[in-house]
């Protein structure tokens, strides 16, 4: 566990989710910390007092609704548990996460409502605290859903890294609910100030966003795929995908494929119309990846004779399936988490791929040559098959034996 995150609010003891002593990373930052601060230092909610043992007490709170978006790891939400806050995230893990915190803190679970970005806004707004994300996408989208609870006494304040707040990241604040300014920085952390306007029209939200597939990817090519914001290319065919799609394994009739990390689906719909006797099950820890991924498979096999079947899993990877039930796994693995660079999310995905595979099942895996995911996957499976490979990226095959 690191360093306990000190706040007028309480001393919290948090950790991400899957919790893992060898991580280092923190699951606060100085961003979270600063927002805290200044609500203490403002008055703005009434203060729990004390430390987080008698957090799950205290109910009363100035402002009724008081809603998070985008906490990463359940900092905030923690905290700010008394005053029965509403959670509004994308991430499972985060959820995840947030649950853990608040029974480390003695916070009855019940005193938070727990909300995906897929689920229907809170009516009322009082007062709107937004942990800036890594996608502008997601905060435009999630502003405009937002937007119809926000009155102009709603209080809006947005945190984040100075690295993370970007002109851009104002603009949206702006044009979506009203004039918007920064605070001074402290510790490379700064706030955002947005006073909401009452508009009459806040323009239409673009999310989700849909296009036509480029020729040249196979069964695929020109066909419409949905992505909803926050999924990762969300306006484009990355090139590592578009690598992978023209090296995909043959799948065969009754075999059950992951399409693990799924993103907005693509990876697993080829498997499906490739080999319609073959179950596939698309898995991300995304909310919005999960939609996407059902919008685009529905799109794309509505009216296909096919006899196998799809699953949509919002989750960590594959732990909740049971071992050996699986024959292929094909994963495009992420290298960043928020703004930290890791590959412990690829190695988990990984581990998680081999527990799941029946013995003699495979994993593909594309990514960027510079990575050594070969180096990865000869450790846990004992191979590592180079399948193909271009100036920037390698597909690699690993059996279970």
């Amino acid at each position: 566990m690191n360093d306990p995150m000190t706040t007028p609010q309480g001393t919290y003891h948090l950790t991400r989710f899957p919790e893992d002593p060898r991580d280092r990373l923190r699951a606060w930052d100085a961003a979270d910390a600063y927002l805290l601060r200044h609500l203490a230092a403002a008055g703005v909610l009434e203060e729990a007092g004390g430390d987080s043992e008698g957090a799950g007490a205290a109910s009363r709170t100035a402002f009724p609704a008081v809603v998070v978006l985008g906490d990463r790891w359940g900092a905030l939400t923690t905290a700010l548990a008394p005053h029965r806050p509403t959670q509004v995230t994308d991430s499972f893990l985060a959820r995840q996460a947030t649950l853990a915190n608040l029974a480390r803190a003695g916070v009855d679970p019940a005193a938070v409502r727990l909300l995906t970005t897929q689920d229907p806004p809170p009516d009322t707004i009082d007062v709107l605290l937004v942990r800036v994300p890594k996608s502008l996408a997601l905060l435009e989208d999630q502003l405009h859903r937002l937007a119809p609870a926000v009155r102009p006494d709603t209080l809006v304040l947005g945190s984040g890294m100075v690295k993370e707040i970007h002109t851009s990241t104002l603009r949206t604040f702006e044009r979506i609910l009203g004039p918007t300014r920064t605070s001074l920085a402290e510790q490379k952390a700064r706030l955002i100030h947005c006073a909401p306007e009452a508009h009459a029209s806040r323009g239409r939200n673009p999310w989700p966003y849909r296009y036509a597939l480029p020729d040249g990817i196979g069964v695929l090519s020109g066909r419409p795929v949905t992505n909803h914001a926050g999924v990762f290319c969300a306006d484009r065919l990355d090139i590592g995908t578009r690598f992978f799609l023209r090296h995909l394994p043959r799948a065969r009739a009754g075999q059950r494929v992951v399409d693990l990390g799924c993103g907005n689906g693509i990876v697993g719909t080829a498997v499906a119309l490739a080999e319609p006797g073959a179950d596939v099950l698309f898995v991300d820890e995304s909310y919005q990846a999960v939609a996407s991924a059902e919008e685009t498979y529905r799109e794309n096999t509505a009216g296909a004779d096919r006899a196998g079947g799809a699953e949509f899993l919002v989750g960590d990877g594959l732990a909740e399936l049971a071992p050996g039930g699986v024959d292929l796994v094909l994963n495009n693995p992420p290298f960043h988490s928020h703004q930290a660079t890791t590959d412990a999310t690829a190695r988990r995905m990984f581990t998680q791929a081999r527990r799941a595979l029946r013995p003699g099942g495979e994993l593909w895996v594309v990514g960027n040559r510079h990575l050594g995911h070969h180096l990865t996957l000869r450790r846990l499976f004992g191979n590592s098959e180079l399948v193909a490979s271009d100036p920037k990226f390698v597909v690699l095959r690993a059996v279970k034996k």
